[in-house]
């Protein structure tokens, strides 16, 4: 049984699903989850690959609406600037982040309220973020920067 969960999803967010969804089902296959990440968030196919593995939090090949609303509040209009940022700090252009380069990008990163991050943030949130290989990939990255509230997402429009 599907969990339920409470809220109206905003219109925005709705714009941008249901152009993709089929026979309105609240839900997209993994392949048109990524084509949706390419064409509206400006995604290649390997950083669509990883947001999709990142917020199909159930892990059942599917993205529902509930999943996409995760992913558009941590992106949000900031999909090509998190991108951007990942790339830069991505010296040896792996697509991954190791913990050197997590590590020295954050320190250059300023918080919502304009301060730096002290380094047992930095050390803490590297932490959690890591994958069982030891890097941090795309999807990742997304969600501690919206953890550590870098990136506002776009308040819903009345």
């Amino acid at each position: 049984m599907a969990m339920r969960r409470g809220g109206k999803i905003p219109k925005e967010v709705m714009a941008v699903f249901e152009k993709y969804m089929k026979n309105n089902v609240r839900n997209l296959k993994k392949e048109q989850a990524i084509d949706l990440f390419e064409k509206e968030f400006d995604l290649d196919r390997e950083q669509g690959e990883a947001m999709f593995k990142t917020f199909d939090k159930d892990m059942n090949g599917v993205m529902s609406i509930w999943e996409f609303q995760q992913f558009y509040m941590c992106m949000g209009d900031h999909a090509q600037e998190v991108v951007n940022k990942f790339k830069e700090l991505d010296a040896d252009g792996s697509g991954k982040l190791d913990a050197d380069e997590a590590k020295e990008g954050l320190k250059t990163l300023k918080t919502a309220t304009g301060r730096n991050l002290e380094e047992k943030e930095i050390d803490f949130f590297l932490k959690s973020s890591v994958g069982d290989d030891g890097q941090i990939d795309l999807g990742a990255f997304t969600n501690l920067l919206y953890t550590l509230k870098l990136y506002k997402a776009p308040a819903p429009k009345k």
